[in-house]
Parts: structure tokens; sequence; C-alpha cells
């Protein structure tokens, strides 16, 4: 009786796979190649990197060493340096940039439509163009001498010349300037359409009240907005913590290791220094801190966010 139950049963599950498969076969045949790359090309680099990171990995040979590569970047001041730099220019800019997109943001919804599309595409501008080439042309505008486009702006001021990336007091913050002026474009088309998608029945009803201009932004704009920023923040930290083509094309992490950031660390390491097991290691622990950053913004700051 029992074996019979259990033919029963392996045929009745045969079945059941021939038709579930019939039922849902192509929808996994479809999947099946993005899969395959997203294993090849994600989880195996993935997981050969992890490896590397205990070995002392060169181009001909490589053995095991355990958490050397670790325990040497944990004792190493340059590392800590560029964790330092790194954590700086994060601060520096992801609030200060979040606050001129929103205004920005606030200025533009107001006007017409077409108007609105203009703006839209000049500041979006410098999003869809290579990061090295804007690295160039800024490398120009702080060139030091008299021909440099800060420089002239200064001395119409009656200021004096700056040496904006030879100085290791003023060459980290140059490079953060760059994103004051020109690192809106995205967030100014997220804020505008979120903007769009607050009722205008919460307006109308702060006018009968005869709400202040600066009451309806504290009261109903920015909360409705925080969705939107609370997702600026985290993508805004999680990019500037891997700022690597500004130091690459302007700096090379000088002057003093004034500008090394993390990123710019892992590529000395594994494309100069050919140490890809510390290149490796240290890699690991920037993903590491950031999964915490950003599993601490979700838990401290989504709480009051309104979906």
């Amino acid at each position: 009786m029992a074996a019979t139950v259990s033919e029963t049963s392996k045929k009745w599950s045969w079945v059941n796979f021939k038709q579930f498969m019939k039922d849902y076969g192509w929808c996994y045949a479809f999947i099946a190649l993005p899969f395959l790359l997203f294993l090849v090309f994600t989880v195996y680099p993935l997981i050969t990197a992890f490896i590397m990171s205990f070995q002392e990995y060169g181009i001909l040979e490589s053995k095991f060493i355990g958490f050397e590569n670790y325990k040497y970047l944990l004792e190493n001041e340059i590392f800590w340096k560029s964790m330092k730099n790194t954590v700086i220019y994060t601060v520096g800019t992801v609030p200060v940039n979040i606050l001129i997109t929103f205004f920005l943001a606030l200025m533009i919804f107001p006007i017409n439509k077409r108007s609105q599309t203009f703006f839209k595409a000049s500041f979006y501008l410098p999003a869809v163009t290579s990061g090295i080439t804007m690295s160039l042309i800024w490398l120009w505008m702080f060139d030091p001498t008299e021909s440099g486009l800060m420089n002239i702006v200064l001395g119409w001021f009656g200021f004096d010349q700056q040496m904006w990336l030879a100085s290791s007091d003023s060459a980290l913050f140059s490079i953060m300037l760059m994103t004051y002026i020109g690192g809106h474009g995205s967030g100014v088309i997220l804020y505008l359409a979120a903007m769009g998608g607050i009722p205008k029945s919460l307006y109308e009803a702060a006018d009968i009240d005869a709400a202040s201009w600066w009451s309806k932004l504290k009261n109903i704009t920015w909360p409705l907005l925080k969705p939107t920023t609370l997702y600026m923040l985290i993508t805004g930290v999680i990019g500037s913590f891997q700022v690597f083509e500004a130091t690459y094309v302007m700096t090379q992490g000088g002057p003093n290791f004034a500008t090394t950031t993390i990123a710019y660390l892992i590529y000395q390491h594994a494309f100069q220094y050919y140490q890809f097991g510390l290149a490796s290691a240290e890699a690991f622990i920037l993903g590491f801190v950031i999964i915490i950053i950003s599993v601490l913004q979700f838990k401290y700051m989504s709480s009051d966010v309104e979906y």
C-alpha cells in the first residue's frame, strides 16, 4: 500500500512539473541568459576577489596569508588618511548638494512646462558627459596661473590667485567645489517629479488658512519629499564613497595624500603596484562600510518617511 502511494505521489509530481514547465518554461528560458551573465560577471568575480583578499596575490604566483592584508590596512597610516578624506568629501558634499538641488527644483517648479524642460536639460547635461571630460575642464578652470577661470573670477573681485589643486589645504575642497556647481542634474529631475505628485488641494487648503510660503514649504512640500530626499541621501553617500575620476585626472591623490580617497587607493594598489590581494581587502572594507552606513540610514531616517 505504501509503495502504491509513493508511486502515485511521484506520478503526480512529474505531471505537475511537466505542467509547470509547459506554463512557465519560457519565462525561465528568457531569464536564463541574464542570470548566467550575472553569475559569470558578478558573482564569480565577487567570490574570487573575496578569496584573493586573504592572499598575497601576484601576477605570477600567490599564497594564502590569512588576515594579514586586513591587519596591514588597519595599521596603515595612508589607508586611514584615505578613509578620512573620503568621509570629509562625503559629509561636505552630500548634504550641501541635496539642499542646493532642492532649492533649484523649488525655483524651477513654478515656471511653465517648456521652460522647465529647458532647465532640466541644462542641469542634466553634465550627468551624461564623461566624468573624465568634466574633470579635464575643471582642471583648466583650477589652473593656478592667470589663465585659470577660477583665478580670473577671483581677480575681478580683487582677491589673490589661489593654488587650487597644488595646495594640500585647498585641493580636497576644490574637488568638492566641482559637485557644488555642476552635480545636480538627476536630483533636480527627481525633485521636480516628486513635487508634481503633491496634491494641489493641500496648497489650496493652506492658502485658505493664509499660510505663508515658508509655512507651506515646511509643512507640506518638504515632508512629502522625504522619500525622494532619503533616496538621494543614500545614493549620494554610496557615490561619494566611490569617488575616483576627479582624483585620478586632477590630483593623482596629491599633494601629500590630501586627495587620496579609498577608491583611488584601491586603484593604486591593484593597477600601479599589482598588490591585488591588498586591493581586494580594501574593496571589501569599503563595501562593508557602505553597507553599514546604508543600513543605518534606512533604520534611523526612514521611520518618518511617508511612502
